[in-house]
């Protein structure tokens, strides 16, 4: 995953600049973004910069804009270095899986989960059968983690998918759940089955952006409210 950020147009403002903020996703193929506002005086590498004024401001508002970023990119190497990584890993090699309990019993309780409460977590739902356990390392730390469990001939469920709070809004949960579709297809898989919580507003927006459609409850947990199925 390589992200980049590059100056649309002026916002109006005399000390702001109006920027679109984009995220590359190689196993996606694909840009997701969304517009910030810098200081005027960052240095951000310009894209499109070898375009007359008027053809930037057609490009900057209408649908084109994604496809000339990626050859652009591609042609001018602005991007950097990628700062996701994402690769299986042996699951006791870091702390995400007690991490990723610990934030979905917490979010539960709507209070800190204690110690106890954690390890019943892990005991009443063990991760002994999971095909695949991705690890999304930011910056070069452990940040993120998404499984993969085996449930019928062809149908993988992801699980255990989680960005740690250092290491959110930075397009993680774009960068493990397209690594996590390409290891289901790795395995064999066709489709991709999961379950979220209602509460988990931005989870179950992302699963719609990447294609993922309501299904009938398949499974049953206190956390599972909402289940989604995507045809890889």
């Amino acid at each position: 995953m390589r992200s980049v950020r590059y100056r649309l147009r002026p916002a109006g403002s005399p000390t702001h600049e109006r920027c679109a903020s984009y995220v590359w996703c190689s196993p996606c193929r694909r840009f997701t973004g969304q517009t910030v506002y810098v200081p005027t005086g960052e240095v951000l590498p310009d894209p499109l910069g070898d375009l007359a004024p008027g053809e930037r401001e057609v490009l900057s508002r209408g649908e084109d804009l994604l496809p000339y970023l990626d050859r652009a990119l591609t042609r001018s190497a602005l991007a950097p270095a990628p700062r996701w990584v994402i690769a299986p890993e042996p699951i006791e090699a870091t702390s995400l899986l007690r991490d990723y309990f610990t934030d979905v019993a917490s979010s539960y309780y709507r209070r800190p989960a204690t110690a106890a409460e954690v390890d019943a977590a892990l005991a009443d739902d063990p991760s002994d059968d999971l095909a695949c356990f991705l690890v999304g390392r930011y910056d070069g730390v452990p940040s993120g983690c998404a499984g993969l469990r085996p449930i019928d001939p062809g149908i993988a469920e992801l699980t255990r998918m989680f960005v740690h709070p250092r290491a959110r809004r930075t397009g993680g949960g774009h960068a493990l759940l397209c690594a996590a579709e390409d290891a289901a297809l790795d395995l064999g898989a066709h489709t991709m089955r999961l379950d979220t919580r209602h509460d988990l507003v931005e989870a179950r927006a992302l699963y719609a952006a990447h294609g993922y459609a309501e299904i009938p409850a398949y499974s049953h947990g206190p956390f599972a409210e909402h289940w989604y199925e995507k045809r890889l």
